[in-house]
């Protein structure tokens, strides 16, 4: 959507061409904390409802930061009557930090039902009908709305659909990175875990708990890790279970999936998982994609 608005670039921190801050406002129930986490997850530092008068101040705090490259904040009706400062305040802030107003609503119709699921009250009070409340609450955004960059109605759109169209909006082309995949292993004499997306078996494979140089070991241990992978079938189990994730994971990418857990699981969760899961870690990272390790019963 065209821009209503030119931004001044950050004078002590070279622009890259893209947002480094942007602000969400809009309607109550239009989807702004879904939105919130969509930005999260694309790596945006996000922060919900700060005070309007704290804006300013957290703008420099970004633009001064080593640690934080973009960040994302939340300011709406909550507000209140200070809402009529943002068109001075957002003034004031792009002196210093390339700034996009992305302002979210939906039809009377739609919100009236998104209320209407959650069973939550508007949050201009109880006085009013749903309804009337969400009209005091158009009003009282027209500062916000007038000076927004993007206005989006959400209307039409789920939770997965907004989360789409943020990442094809504001990400930076490098869309595998924003999917962090998480490599575990675990025994399933404790059960699976309970967030895994996906579960491996690799108890046909031979067990180091015989050896007994190994019992006391686990699969860090790089002699423990030798002898798992050295047998045919680990390789084989290895190879083809690395195609099939390279074949899921950019479907999972597509979908706006941020997080996948992948769980390797053997008896106890101390040998074969663990060298498994290492190993899978290393090979995902050789393909592009951000991968962390985590060993649930693994001795201390």
């Amino acid at each position: 959507m065209p821009k209503k608005g030119t931004r001044a670039a950050s004078p002590k921190k070279k622009s890259d061409g893209k947002d480094r801050l942007v602000i969400l406002t809009g309607l109550s129930g239009s989807g702004k904390l879904s939105a919130l986490k969509a930005f999260e997850d694309l790596g945006f530092y996000s922060v919900d409802n700060l005070p309007l008068e704290l804006v300013p101040r957290f703008a420099d705090l970004v633009r001064q930061s080593h640690e934080i490259d973009r960040a994302a904040l939340v300011v709406d009706v909550r507000e209140g009557m200070k809402l009529d400062a943002f068109p001075a305040i957002l003034k004031e802030v792009r002196k210093v930090l390339d700034t996009r107003v992305v302002f979210l609503e939906a039809t009377d119709e739609v919100l009236l039902r998104r209320f209407s699921e959650t069973r939550r009250p508007h949050p201009l009070g109880r006085n009013d009908t749903v309804l009337q409340s969400i009209q005091r609450e158009r009003k009282r955004l027209d500062p916000l709305r007038n000076v927004a960059d993007v206005i989006l109605d959400t209307t039409k759109f789920n939770v997965h659909e907004l989360r789409t169209h943020i990442n094809q909006q504001f990400d930076r082309g490098d869309t595998d990175q924003n999917l962090l995949v998480s490599a575990i292993s675990f025994g399933f004499k404790n059960g699976v875990p309970p967030e895994a997306d996906l579960v491996f078996d690799v108890r046909f494979l031979p067990n180091p708990h015989f050896i007994p140089e190994f019992r006391k070991e686990t699969g860090l241990n790089p002699k423990v890790a030798r002898y798992v992978k050295r047998f045919p079938q680990t390789k084989e189990f290895l190879d083809k279970t690395t195609d099939l994730l390279k074949f899921l994971l950019p479907f999972y990418v597509k979908e706006g999936k941020s997080y996948l857990t992948i769980a390797f699981g053997c008896t106890g969760g101390q040998h074969r998982s663990v060298a498994i899961a290492e190993e899978m870690k290393k090979r995902l990272e050789a393909a592009g994609y951000r991968v962390k390790s985590g060993h649930r019963d693994m001795p201390r």
